[in-house]
């Protein structure tokens, strides 16, 4: 299983999973690659001690720095709770240790599943194609599939714990990796991950094209109003979208979003906008500000 990776310091998130472990067995191998092994115990599971101790052995077999934390989340965390203090542990390590990025074991599987997840939530554009690699987070393992994964775990003696909460169709993942994904044929699959592979490059260009209609606007954060409202509400969106992003301003839904830019094209001078606890946006009578609110 061939995996690129420039030389460098990564942070590897370890579950204990057969993915994550067999991740960490390929790179362990790479030259010029430093690993620090991070685990994250969300507290869901009571069994789950049993995890941090398999990834804390495996990582002092190789020599390989190992650290981890407790989210104390509690049996019944979403999903999205779950992710979110999972993400929020790993980035600090990587900001700790000054490493390269965060690498994860998201596979073929994986993004076909979330592909679909997003499909049913209604998400724009970048729902397709979500589980793509960026600067700050790298999934070496896209293109390959849950059956390789277990082909070479099985082929080079790999140990790994199952979590017991991936059979709990409570989780919509689970849902749809049990009930939706299991009723597509190989044909099928290789349909849906070609049209994820199409989507990630569309939204590639997609935010080049954002980019440069910001890159043009007299600062990194305002708009110019009536070129703003000029615009068709759909790319209207979809540049609000990446405006907040670029600000590192995460975290809101296609429904806030939707009401923001209805706002922000018809309130009239001088209202402020709350877009989170941290920002809002400032209406003038030639721009339209974003501005950190005071606490």
């Amino acid at each position: 299983m061939k995996i690129d990776l420039q030389p460098g310091t990564y942070i590897i998130a370890v579950s204990g999973g057969v993915d994550s472990m067999v991740l960490l067995d390929i790179l362990r191998q790479k030259k010029g690659v430093n690993l620090i092994v991070a685990h994250f115990d969300h507290g869901i599971r009571p069994e789950s001690i049993i995890d941090r101790q398999l990834v804390a052995q495996v990582a002092g077999q190789h020599g390989l720095s190992f650290i981890y934390d407790n989210g104390y989340l509690g049996a019944g965390a979403s999903e999205d709770k779950a992710r979110i203090a999972r993400y929020k542990f790993l980035e600090s390590v990587k900001a700790a240790s000054g490493a390269r990025a965060i690498v994860t074991a998201h596979h073929a599987d994986d993004a076909m599943e979330t592909a679909i997840l997003q499909i049913l939530r209604g998400t724009g554009r970048r729902g397709l194609s979500s589980l793509a690699s960026n600067n700050d987070i790298v999934r070496p393992l896209l293109l390959v599939s849950k059956a390789d994964i277990y082909a070479y775990a099985n082929a080079n003696g790999i140990v790994w714990n199952e979590d017991s909460t991936n059979k709990d169709i409570l989780y919509a993942r689970n849902k749809v990796r049990h009930d939706i994904v299991p009723k597509f044929s190989a044909k099928n699959k290789e349909k849906i991950h070609k049209i994820i592979a199409s989507a990630h490059q569309t939204n590639k260009e997609i935010d080049e094209l954002l980019d440069l209609a910001l890159h043009m606007q007299d600062s990194q954060t305002t708009l110019d109003r009536k070129w703003f409202i000029s615009l068709p509400h759909n790319v209207s969106t979809e540049l609000v979208a990446h405006w907040l992003r670029r600000q590192k301003i995460r975290g809101f839904n296609r429904r806030q979003l939707e009401k923001l830019v209805v706002s922000m094209k018809t309130l009239p001078k001088d209202h402020k906008i709350v877009v989170n606890k941290t920002h809002a946006v400032e209406i003038k009578s030639k721009i339209l500000a974003l501005i950190r609110l005071e606490r």
